[in-house]
């Protein structure tokens, strides 16, 4: 088991990756029935299937006895993800009781969070292609600007509330059926073990019944303006006290109305996990909730918005002084093959994707009304094709009977003429008449 150090690198496509291909991710709202389906039955199936190239760590290398007693587990393809977003978040074990070194995060808080979730999604979307041969498959996003509560939360979707167990989700929903895990990260600090992929629970979410002091409601466009209009990516000491910096301010540690670092309220990315009030608002956990990924790729495309609006050279990223783990050259954690911090500070048309919203109104068009409108007449074309031959075949029964009942009336007037009658007869034609009323 291990990489595949045959797979395309992100954007190419083909048997000797020679396809370059631009993909482009779509609002989940405007997907087509049938497109909603097939991308939660995707979910359900990475959920379900073992992946065959990757295990996760299941003990420390001191529980390992130095690495001569391996300790790993097989994962499910959505369950992988879920521990890698864990491990890059969970504290350091430095040996002997309580000693636990808890301020270090190499996916969060300082310069390394937005390039470390871009490769997640990606790595997310390839093996989700691979799992299900769909090659033009891509993440949908949930544009949350201005929305009045969670409108993905419906069981056509990601899941409605449990109407009698407030926290749980609505059995209809398919997720309901989910289990969680790598959600105690006290009782892992306090044992000196790894989350080992045991089930943990069902999925929780109460959206909406969170700390309304925290989190007013959810971000605005206009707080997504005023992030864009930042020019700093990093400023000062680069993590979570940043001010006026565009990265503290998308990732929710600053006022969105002043760029000035808070610790009394989350903001931007930060408020919806605190908004959906249950797994998502763990950081080690938040993964297990499949709203996490519709909700970062929008985040991935704030991301790209700022990219092409100030066009920053690769030198604006740090490359010194950022946090553990969050410098230019660094690699990422705890992805396989490695990936460094800089070299996802570029635009996503670097890696073969964009956002349908952000495409000019042609290919908008094109992609938000005119596709999705093709794909449904794809998809009800046997229906009709089925309907038409029915309806020719009821055409030609009731063409038939009227043919029979013409050819009968002609004989009787045939049988009539032959008795001798020579004047006609009231009643024969207004028998004539109400058989064609009938008709």
């Amino acid at each position: 088991m291990g990489v595949n150090c045959g797979d395309c690198k992100f954007g190419y496509f083909g048997a000797n990756c020679a396809e370059r291909r631009e993909s482009i991710r779509r609002n989940i709202l405007q997907l087509t029935p049938a497109e909603k389906n097939k991308f939660i039955s995707y979910l359900n199936l990475a959920k379900t299937t073992i992946s065959t190239q990757y295990v996760i760590a299941t003990g420390t290398y001191a529980e390992m006895n130095n690495g001569t007693t391996p300790l790993f587990a097989d994962i499910s393809v959505y369950d992988l993800f879920v521990w890698m977003h864990y491990y890059s978040s969970r504290d350091a074990f430095l040996g002997g009781a309580n000693n636990v070194w808890t301020a270090i995060d190499f996916a969060h808080e300082s310069a390394g969070f937005l390039p470390w979730h871009r490769v997640f999604l990606l790595h997310w979307e390839h093996e989700i292609r691979k799992l299900t041969g769909d090659y033009n498959f891509t993440i949908p996003y949930w544009d949350w600007r201005d929305a009045p509560g969670c409108e993905v939360c419906t069981d056509e979707l990601m899941g409605a509330g449990n109407p009698s167990k407030p926290g749980l989700l609505d059995p209809a929903s398919i997720f309901s059926a989910w289990k969680v895990m790598c959600t105690q990260p006290g009782e892992y600090n306090r044992l000196e073990i790894l989350c080992n992929g045991t089930s943990e629970g069902p999925i929780q979410r109460n959206p909406g019944s969170h700390d309304r002091s925290r989190v007013a409601r959810l971000p605005t466009s206009a707080e997504v303006e005023f992030c864009l209009s930042l020019t700093e990516y990093e400023t000062g000491p680069m993590d979570r006290t940043a001010n006026m910096s565009f990265r503290n301010a998308l990732e929710g540690f600053s006022n969105p109305a002043n760029g000035i670092a808070t610790t009394s309220q989350s903001s931007m990315h930060n408020s919806l996990h605190v908004f959906m009030n249950g797994s998502m608002s763990s950081v080690q956990g938040s993964a297990n909730d499949p709203i996490f990924i519709i909700h970062h790729a929008f985040v991935d495309s704030i991301f790209e918005q700022w990219l092409r609006r100030h066009n920053p050279p690769r030198t604006v990223y740090p490359t010194a002084n950022a946090p553990i783990g969050h410098n230019d050259g660094y690699y990422m954690v705890p992805f396989m093959p490695l990936f460094r911090n800089g070299d996802y500070f570029l635009s996503s048309k670097e890696f073969g994707y964009t956002y349908a919203y952000m495409l000019d109104p042609g290919q908008r068009f094109l992609q938000e009304v005119l596709n999705p409108y093709l794909d449904q007449a794809q998809q009800i074309w046997r229906w009709l094709v089925g309907a038409g031959i029915i309806g020719a075949l009821v055409a030609a029964i009731v063409a038939a009977a009227i043919a029979l009942v013409w050819r009968r009336q002609q004989r009787k007037k045939r049988r009539r003429a032959s008795f001798g009658e020579t004047q006609p007869l009231l009643q024969s034609s207004e028998e004539d008449a109400s058989y064609q009323t009938n008709l």
